[in-house]
């Protein structure tokens, strides 16, 4: 393993998403703990599209239009609902004052389904991973796992690091009702911006 892969996948997480803007959300919205649970959801979202790539089946996806489009379609309807959310009062991602912290496992699986719903993930890891590889063929699989496994570690470590941050910044923005509008229209119109460009992804 390269100090250069590192540095690609720390670059790659960082980098604002669906996923970092999830935990962002609930950890303004609910706290450190729950923002950590997010965290660990968006991660474990991203083992279904490691092991379509490690297994070689993320060509069928690429390749399928059928199957690319129904993915695709979910992922974006997940994603308006999820900007729904932001801006209904009472919902999932509402940052509220008087807001109680959910059951941490429901809180995993929306961060989980946001990656799950992704279908360009399986082959932007099949762009990432192998090239990096030694290529001896009768380790490749090995590799690739223990390549997807570095890149979650420092997906949940980077996420769990912005959960920290906004929970540290949430009182000071709960005390002001502007800003808990503001965060919940800013929230609300990323995810519906993200959702745009998902519905404009193609397979090939």
């Amino acid at each position: 393993m390269t100090l250069q892969f590192l540095l690609t996948t720390l670059v790659v997480v960082i980098a604002p998403g669906t996923g970092v803007l999830y935990t962002l959300a609930v950890s303004l919205g609910q706290g450190r703990r729950p923002g950590f649970w997010a965290a660990l959801g968006c991660t474990f979202g991203i083992v279904p599209h490691l092991a379509a790539a490690t297994l070689g089946l993320a060509a069928l996806l690429h390749t399928s239009a059928l199957l690319f489009l129904a993915v695709k379609w979910a992922g974006v309807a997940y994603l308006l609902w999820l900007a729904w959310q932001s801006l209904h009062q009472g919902g999932a991602l509402a940052v509220s004052e008087d807001r109680a912290s959910e059951p941490g496992p429901r809180i995993a699986w929306r961060g989980a389904l946001i990656n799950i719903l992704n279908p360009k993930l399986p082959v932007f890891f099949l762009a990432l991973l192998p090239p990096f590889l030694s290529g001896d063929p009768a380790t490749a699989t090995a590799e690739m796992a223990a390549l997807g496994a570095v890149f979650m570690g420092l997906t949940l470590a980077v996420f769990a690091g912005y959960a920290v941050m906004a929970a540290a910044a949430r009182d000071r923005l709960l005390a002001s009702a502007r800003a808990m509008r503001w965060l919940n229209r800013s929230f609300a119109g990323l995810f519906a911006a993200l959702a745009g460009r998902l519905a404009l992804e193609r397979a090939a």
